[in-house]
């Protein structure tokens, strides 16, 4: 498991790329999360939130609630038009930081 530097480095990009792609709900992110990194990335909700109400403070991220069949209540998340903006500047950000690491890796 990588170490909890690289983990809260890597989650806002993530969860501004998992977005992108549509709304979500907390436990489907932590999941998806999951799958994607084989299961090396377990992240809480104690660690997701607090990230996803900070996304929401800059804008960059909106929520709302929804009942779902069972009637429990979930907050979705989706991207707004600034956290695109966000997710596109950070997908370059971390191209550039992957292409060094890469480099000084290779010598």
């Amino acid at each position: 498991m990588p170490n909890k530097e690289l983990v809260s480095a890597s989650t806002r990009p993530l969860l501004l790329a998992l977005l992108r792609s549509g709304e979500s709900y907390g436990y489907a992110l932590i999941e998806r999360v999951r799958a994607l990194s084989g299961g090396t990335l377990e992240w809480s909700d104690g660690m997701l939130y607090p990230v996803l109400r900070r996304l929401e403070g800059e804008g960059l991220v909106a929520s709302r609630w929804v009942k779902a069949e069972n009637g429990r209540r979930r907050r979705y998340y989706r991207l707004t038009d600034e956290g695109r903006v966000a997710e596109e500047a950070g997908r370059g950000e971390w191209d550039e930081v992957d292409r060094a690491v890469r480099a000084a890796w290779s010598g």
